[in-house]
Parts: C-alpha cells; structure tokens; sequence
C-alpha cells in the first residue's frame, strides 16, 4: 500500500476532480490507475470519492496499492535486424507486435525479444559492464528508448545497457532525433506542404482515445508534405516535432483526413475493407553511442503499402 498525504495547492484554483489533481498536478499515479489500484481519499478528514472536486486548502490523504511487479520473460524473437551493434539494435518493427508487454500482452512483445538477447549477449561474453551489473538487479529491463503503436510498423531502436538508453533518451527528451513517417490518408490536405498546431487530450467521451484541441492537454506539433494524390487518397509523409500518444493519426483526423485503415480514428473504407493502418516509421535520424554525427536508419515500404498504392494507381 502507498500513501501521500498534503495540502491542495494553488493549481486547483476554481476547483478540480481529485482524480485529475493527483494524475496532473501531483503525478502520483496516472488517471487510469487511480481506479485501478482502489485509490482511497480522505478530505479535510472525511471520506471522499476520487471524483470530488477539492480545492487550495483542502488536506488530502490519499491510499492506493502497490502493485505487483511483473517479470519480464526473455524470449528469442525473430527480428528484422536494420542495424547493431554492442550498445544498440535499430528494429523494423512489424505491424501487429506491441513494443512493452501489458494488459492482453504479456509475451511475444519487442521488450520480451530484447531482453533475450541481452540475456544471450551476457552468457557470451560480449556485453559490457553496465549490462553485466545488471544480473545483480531482480528485473531485467529491456532497453527500450521510445515506441510505436501495436499497429504501426517501421524504425525503432532498443539498447542493450543502461548508458545507452540515457544517451538516446536525452536525445528523445531534447526534440534532437527526426522521425519520418510515411502514411496513405483518405482525402487531400489543404497544402502541398504545412505544419498542424494544436493541443492534445484524451476524449472526455472515450478514455482510450485522443483529440486535438485548441488549449487543453499537451502541445503538438506535426509538419507534413504530400508526395502524391491519388484521387481522394494521398500518400504523405510526416514528421513529428512533439511525441504525443496517437499524435499523427489524431492530427491527420483534425484536418478530415484519417489515416487509411485506422481502426480507432477512422470508419471502414468501402474500396479497402480490409486495410489495416497505413502508418510506417519510415526513417529515424539518432546520434548513437560512440558517434559524433546522427545516423539516419530506414525501414522499407512494407508490402501492405505497396498493395494499395498499386491498386490505388489503377483508380
């Protein structure tokens, strides 16, 4: 069980759900989890629902549990290998393979198939120090730097010690990588070229999914560039400033253009029924350990996307 007692500060001016003061001002756990680990409240020492709204002044004493730690297995995944070396692996991921294991998915993720061979590195002899200390440690963690969604393929890249993950991490922290998405949208954008601005926040209606606002959530930033229109579709490329949860599709949705085959922010194509979502992290541009210059790694176009560009080229 953990606990946290305090005073309502001034960011609950005008009042605020408790749930919401806790996830983003106190961050002690996310809004989600609130539920989900039977958080308990007290207000000015009576019992209160997470839902109350509470204000400055108030006294809070919150109890939620702990919960259980979960042991990552290593598995021997076969990967599709761009680069690698002894600090780092550059991954095409595929589409359908969830990057860190979770609720419905706990093996057969990109975590379970890293730490394996971080695991195997370290039998072999051919892993350094850091990773080696790690053998001391009850869990251990897969080098996992950012991700991508369940049904989105491409680049993405994982290290095999703790300095590395650092490394890349500031770079990801400090907006010093560029990511390249390539994406098949239904309809045309405004531009040849443009940048969205927006905020973006979860759907007050449907907690698993995001909507871009004009001054609630997280800013974000997306630049995008078409490269070709076929019809009312259009191949594009974009490029991320921000990493938000969803961010290009929720954006490609802000302009009425959804990303073909998108099964959250998208309806069911009558001419591709069976499209599943057009989005691939075509290229990352990251500084590895040992260099002094950023590297640019590629993922190919994968077949589902020469699928449709052919029959769209037929239109």
């Amino acid at each position: 069980m953990e606990h946290y007692s305090g005073i309502v500060g001034h960011e609950a001016q005008g009042g605020i759900r408790l749930d919401r003061y806790v996830s983003e001002v106190l961050k002690l756990v996310s809004r989600s989890q609130v539920k989900a680990r039977n958080m308990k409240a007290l207000v000015n020492g009576k019992t209160a629902k997470v839902s109350r709204v509470v204000e400055p002044g108030n006294r809070i004493e919150l109890s939620w549990d702990t919960p259980e730690p979960t042991e990552l297995i290593p598995e021997d995944i076969l990967f599709d290998v761009i680069y690698e070396d002894d600090r780092v692996i550059v991954i095409n991921k595929p589409q359908g393979m969830v990057v860190h294991p979770g609720a419905g998915n706990k093996q057969g993720t990109m975590a379970n198939g890293i730490l394996y061979r971080r695991f195997h590195r370290i039998k072999n002899g051919i892993a350094n120090s850091d990773v080696t200390m790690m053998l001391h440690s009850p869990l251990l963690r897969p080098g996992i730097v950012h991700r991508l969604d369940k049904d989105t393929s491409g680049v993405i890249i994982a290290t095999y010690d703790d300095a590395a993950l650092s490394f890349l991490a500031n770079q990801f922290k400090h907006r010093k990588t560029r990511k390249t998405y390539v994406a098949i949208i239904r309809g045309r954008l405004p531009q040849h070229k443009g940048r969205i601005e927006t905020f973006i926040s979860r759907d007050k209606h449907n907690r698993k999914l995001f909507c871009a606002t004009k001054d609630m959530g997280k800013h974000a930033v997306t630049l995008y560039r078409v490269v070709r229109n076929y019809g009312s579709y259009s191949l594009v490329l974009l490029r991320p400033k921000t990493g938000r949860t969803h961010q290009l599709r929720v954006h490609m949705r802000y302009l009425g253009c959804p990303i073909l085959g998108d099964p959250l922010y998208s309806s069911r194509d009558p001419r591709f029924p069976e499209a599943t979502l057009m989005l691939h992290a075509l290229r990352l541009t990251i500084t590895i350990p040992g260099n002094k210059t950023p590297t640019c790694f590629k993922a190919p176009l994968p077949e589902r996307f020469k699928a449709i560009l052919k029959k769209l080229k037929e239109f």
